[in-house]
C-alpha cells in the first residue's frame, strides 16, 4: 500500500494498488514450463524411394507426355484426348504391370486444379504407378 500525501491539499488519501510484478513472474515461469514440456511435433511423409546406388537401365524408358492446358484440354503425346480416351490409354499402361512407360504430366500454370486432380485420380484408380510432374520451373517465376 502506498500513501499519497497531497501537496497542499490537506487531505490524506490512501491509494491502494496491487503489485503485479509477482503475478507476471509466475505467469512467465508457467509459460516457459508449458513450452518446455510440450512434445515436439514431427510431420513425416512416407514415400517409397528407390534404393540408393541403383544402376541406370540398359535402355532408356519410353516417355509419354501428358499435358493439361489452361482451358482444360488434355493431350497425350501432343494429341488432344477426352477423358474416356485418356482412361483407355491409362488402362493400357496399367496393364503392362512393372513394364509401364513413364508418364510425364506437364500441366499449364493456368490449368484448373480440378482438371489436373481428375487426371491424377484416374491414373491412380486405374493402377498407373510411373507418373511424375515435369515443367515445374514455370511455377518458380
Amino acid at each position: 500500500m502506498a500513501m499519497n500525501l497531497g501537496s497542499g491539499s490537506g487531505e490524506n488519501e490512501v491509494m491502494v494498488e496491487m503489485n503485479t510484478t509477482p503475478l507476471i513472474d509466475v505467469m512467465l515461469v508457467l509459460l516457459v514450463m508449458l513450452i518446455i514440456t510440450l512434445p515436439i511435433q514431427t510431420h513425416a511423409v512416407k514415400l517409397d524411394m528407390p534404393p540408393p546406388n541403383q544402376k541406370p537401365p540398359a535402355t532408356p524408358p519410353v516417355v509419354v507426355a501428358l499435358g493439361v492446358d489452361f482451358d482444360g484440354t488434355i493431350t497425350w503425346n501432343g494429341t488432344a484426348v477426352d477423358m474416356p480416351t485418356l482412361d483407355i490409354y491409362l488402362q493400357q499402361e496399367a496393364a503392362k504391370g512393372d513394364d509401364q512407360d513413364e508418364i510425364h504430366l506437364n500441366p499449364n500454370r493456368l490449368a484448373k486444379y480440378d482438371t489436373v486432380a481428375k487426371v491424377l485420380s484416374d491414373a491412380q484408380r486405374l493402377g498407373v504407378t510411373k507418373i511424375g510432374f515435369v515443367g515445374i520451373d514455370q511455377y518458380m517465376q
